[in-house]
C-alpha cells in the first residue's frame, strides 16, 4: 500500500498553507488499493522531533475501506461525510492540527493503516487509544513523511 499527495513528496517541505503560519488545514492524501479483508482505515500523524514527546497532529479512524482518498481541508467535526471518525489531536482539538515547530526543522509522519475491522471508537480518542484498539488488526501500513520549519 502507498500513501502519496498531491501537495507533497516524501521528505519534501510541507507547504506553509498546510501549517499554522497558513491556513493550517489538512493536505490531500490518497493510497491504491489495500491488502484482500480490509475493513477500515486509519491515520495518525505525528511529529517524533517534538520537544518532550511525539506531538499528535491529527487521528482519524473507522475510514471505510473502499475510500482511497482525503481531500484537502478535511472539517474538523467528529464524524466525517464518509463515515471516518476524528480523534483528538495534542493541541487538544478533533481533527487536524497542522505543523507549528517552536525551532528547528522537524519531520511529520502521515501513517495509514489497513485494518481487518472497523474499530467503533466514539469520537475524539487519543493516539494512544486508537493504536491499542489497532493492536492485532494491522494489514498493512503505509507511510508519508514531510518536514516543516517556520519562517519567522
Amino acid at each position: 500500500m502507498k500513501l502519496a499527495s498531491s501537495v507533497l513528496e516524501e521528505n519534501d517541505f510541507i507547504p506553509a498553507k498546510y501549517t499554522c503560519d497558513g491556513a493550517d488545514i489538512s493536505p490531500a492524501l490518497s493510497w491504491d488499493e489495500p491488502p484482500p479483508g480490509t475493513e477500515s482505515f486509519a491515520l495518525i500523524v505525528d511529529d517524533p522531533d517534538a520537544p518532550r514527546r511525539t506531538f499528535v497532529h491529527w487521528v482519524l479512524y473507522d475510514i471505510p475501506a473502499t475510500v482511497r482518498q482525503l481531500s484537502e481541508q478535511i472539517a474538523t467535526v467528529k464524524t466525517l461525510s464518509n463515515g471516518g471518525v476524528q480523534g483528538k489531536n495534542d493541541f487538544g482539538n478533533l481533527g487536524y492540527g497542522g505543523p507549528c515547530p517552536p525551532s528547528g526543522t522537524h519531520r511529520y509522519f502521515f501513517k495509514l493503516y489497513a485494518l481487518d475491522k472497523k474499530l467503533g471508537l466514539q469520537p475524539g480518542a487519543t493516539k494512544n487509544q486508537l493504536e491499542a484498539a489497532m493492536e492485532g488488526h494491522i494489514l498493512a501500513t503505509a507511510e508519508l513523511v514531510g518536514r516543516y520549519q517556520r519562517q519567522r
